[in-house]
């Protein structure tokens, strides 16, 4: 199955992978152009995080370590972003919080909100009493959180 962004899917996720690639300090200021084209192709190639890492890792002089933890994060933060719009662009309102169980040291509220299904607009995210702010599935570093649409009239 061949992975296609629509327009609007396309705008929103190169307006805000920049951003989300600016927010990575080991990497030289001068070299984060060429991030985001990695991590952009790596999105484009359906989550190609392998690859990304071993791209960054050679390129940049990062430990593999650091190199899959960044090709981790901005695939999840570009997935997340993916995921909203399309879900607003069906008419989706509300989400269900999927907590990945993935990790050695999960946020205790995410947990929470997994197991508490808990549910959250779509266009605003659920907010994390944590973080102090609202954020959506895979948003943050390390979380692999996902979601459910709720779709009314399909239990």
């Amino acid at each position: 199955m061949r992975f296609t962004l629509t327009r609007a899917a396309n705008d929103v996720l190169q307006a805000t992978t920049g951003a989300n690639v600016a927010l990575i300090k080991s990497i030289a200021q001068q070299h984060l152009a060429d991030v985001e084209g990695l991590v952009m192709r790596s999105v484009a190639a359906g989550r190609d995080l392998g690859t990304l890492a071993k791209e960054i890792e050679a390129r940049y002089g990062v430990t593999k370590r650091r190199a899959a933890l960044i090709s981790r994060h901005q695939n999840n933060l570009a997935t997340a972003t993916i995921t909203r719009v399309r879900q607003e662009s069906l008419g989706i309102k509300q989400a269900v919080w999927v907590h990945s169980h993935a990790g050695a040291h999960p946020r205790p509220s995410h947990v929470t909100a997994g197991a508490e299904k808990v549910v959250y607009d779509v266009a605003t995210g659920w907010f994390d009493p944590d973080e102090g702010k609202y954020i959506r599935p895979g948003e943050l570093i390390n979380c692999r959180c996902v979601s459910r649409p709720i779709i009314p009239g399909f239990d």
